[in-house]
């Protein structure tokens, strides 16, 4: 048999076609027995008839059920009463393998869903989310790669820390403590003097004790570093990519959108408008009047802040020149203002939070170990970063985007859990 997909299949919509995959769904009777079939690209009504069939498949039909996985062949026509509008009416089908019953349905809890994770995974929900998650990963790298940008790699061990030395993963390498990354960050200004425009799409790791629900300990991270580029260009950057990667998932997967039941109109405004750009004193302003809540010049912005905070935009707010004591050691002080950094938050709206952090970075090399210092760091540790000040040093920016976070506002998630395959949290590393 010449196979094709379920979704050619429906293209072709009439004559005989040949497809294999998965039983979704299937009901049987003395006479009829209908299989709902799926594969990566959709799913297809067939029906098997007891009169028409040899007795091997009508007897194969009667033992199949959901998830055993077989090959059809049969002849495609409309049909307004099934799923996705078509039925195939199956001549031959070769049954590939026998599943066992399912342990998931409908009235499964969410905990039971993330322990059968490996099977939840090819529900149509999980599948479309994944599905969109591979577009932002292509836009990703094709918006980079659009504005002349190289892919460059740094380790996955590291001995220092980037974002806090709280959120360090220790782990034993042959006898000495090292980290796992939380960010490409220090590497990637080092080789800024050799590529100039970099980025990268790789996995981030923070040991934060948090259980809510848009933190994971392991998540995915597009960064980018660029040389000769100031605070302002960086931002233009970050807008830049979250417009692309929006209209991306808008123009190839309206189809798992509308499975997951999120209205593109809410998205749409990140691509029309935009971004609407603020200090961190005009949030505090805008926090105690328009929302009632009076924080503390110096205080991050929490979960709660944020989430009051975007709920007076439609597309996503960027938050800039935070205090300097709260951010961390390599953003640039504010040349007008060395009480704040030329630092910024992309928050995104809907309550999915903080997508993008940047900044231009700090180009005084005693500022860096003063900070150093201050934050009770050795600065022999650092001597690697150090030296990047210390020889031909240039302005350069750059930022990190947490891409679960970008994908869960996409498709509209409850919780970012649901946002990767197999999530990390302080409380789940299994399966």
């Amino acid at each position: 048999m010449n196979f094709i997909s379920i979704k050619e299949a429906m293209q072709k919509g009439t004559g005989e076609v040949s497809i294999r995959g998965w039983v979704y769904r299937e009901r049987k009777s003395n006479k009829f027995g209908f299989i709902v079939l799926r594969d990566a690209t959709d799913i297809v009504q067939c029906i098997i008839e007891k009169d028409k069939v040899s007795e091997k498949i009508w007897a194969d039909m009667e033992k199949i059920l959901i998830e055993s996985s077989c090959e059809i062949h049969g002849t495609i026509h409309p049909e307004k009463r099934a799923p996705t509008g078509f039925e195939i009416a199956v001549s031959e089908m070769s049954v590939v393998s026998f599943a066992e019953p399912f342990p998931i349905n409908k009235d499964q809890g969410t905990e039971f869903l993330l322990n059968e994770r490996h099977l939840w995974i090819r529900s149509r929900y999980m599948t479309s989310i994944l599905k969109i998650r591979s577009t932002v990963f292509q836009a990703i790298r094709e918006y980079f790669c659009s504005k002349g940008f190289y892919e460059y790699q740094s380790p996955i061990f590291t001995d220092v820390q980037c974002e806090g030395g709280s959120t360090l993963f220790q782990v034993d390498y042959f006898g000495h403590p090292v980290y796992l990354t939380q960010s490409w960050q220090l590497y990637a200004e080092a080789g800024i003097f050799s590529l100039e425009k970099i980025f990268t799409i790789a996995p981030s790791f923070r040991a934060e004790r948090s259980k809510t629900s848009r933190h994971l300990t392991e998540y995915w991270h597009a960064e980018m570093e660029v040389a000769w580029c100031g605070f302002d260009g960086m931002i233009e950057y970050g807008e830049g990519l979250i417009k692309h990667v929006v209209n991306s998932v808008l123009e190839r997967n309206r189809e798992e959108l509308k499975i997951l039941k999120r209205d593109p109109a809410k998205l749409k405004p990140a691509i029309e408008k935009p971004f609407k750009r603020i200090t961190y004193d005009e949030a505090l302003f805008l926090l105690k009047q328009k929302c009632k809540l009076e924080i503390p010049w110096g205080k991050d912005l929490r979960t709660i802040e944020e989430d009051k905070l975007t709920s007076l935009f439609d597309a996503p707010v960027i938050v800039t020149r935070y205090p300097k004591m709260i951010k961390a050691f390599y953003m640039r002080e504010d040349p007008e203002n060395p009480d704040v950094v030329l630092g910024s938050d992309f928050l995104l709206p809907e309550g999915h939070g903080e997508v993008i952090g940047g900044s231009e970075r700090e180009p005084d090399l005693e500022k860096i170990k003063e900070r150093l210092k201050a934050q009770g760091e050795k600065l022999e540790n650092y001597e690697f970063y150090l030296d990047t000040r210390r020889y031909g040093s240039v302005p350069h920016s750059g930022f990190g985007l947490g891409v679960e976070r970008l994908v869960s506002w996409i498709c509209g998630l409850e919780n970012i859990k649901d946002a990767i395959a197999f999530p990390r949290t302080m409380l789940r590393w299994t399966p």
